[in-house]
């Protein structure tokens, strides 16, 4: 990807900065409760556990599993015209902590629940790494 990136640029909130600092510098990493340990993703500021708003951070080694996908079609916005159609993938990593994001490389028509995926942190740009699937 290039300066030329004409997709929409996420805007990190207080709660999610620490995550894509953390893809910035090459690690995919999930919010954890500091008081019970559950994983979670989206960033937020409260367990929904225990309430907790005690919060850590903990490194992910970028496996996971295929829990469900879609196939799009039609491009919502305008940086995604030259894409489509494209893979998109729930993914579960450890934990139970799911991601959504794209899958590259791969056919619908090879897909099944259950397979194995690894995130590829992809610059977008300068300021922008993105955590992208391929099948493991």
């Amino acid at each position: 990807m290039s300066e030329n990136y004409t997709k929409p640029i996420p805007e990190p909130s207080i709660d999610s900065q620490p995550f894509w600092d953390a893809l910035n510098e090459g690690r995919l990493v999930f919010q954890a409760c500091g008081d019970c340990g559950k994983l979670r993703h989206y960033p937020r500021p409260i367990c929904d556990e225990c309430y907790s708003d005690h919060v850590e951070w903990k490194t992910s080694n970028g496996k996971g599993v295929i829990y469900s996908w879609t196939e799009t079609h039609h491009p919502f916005h305008i940086g995604f015209r030259g894409e489509t159609p494209y893979i998109l993938v729930t993914a579960e990593f450890d934990g139970g902590v799911r991601i959504q994001t794209q899958l590259l490389d791969a056919k619908v028509e090879d897909l099944k629940i259950g397979m194995h995926v690894e995130v590829m942190l992809t610059k977008a740009t300068e300021d922008l790494t993105l955590p992208l699937l391929r099948l493991a």
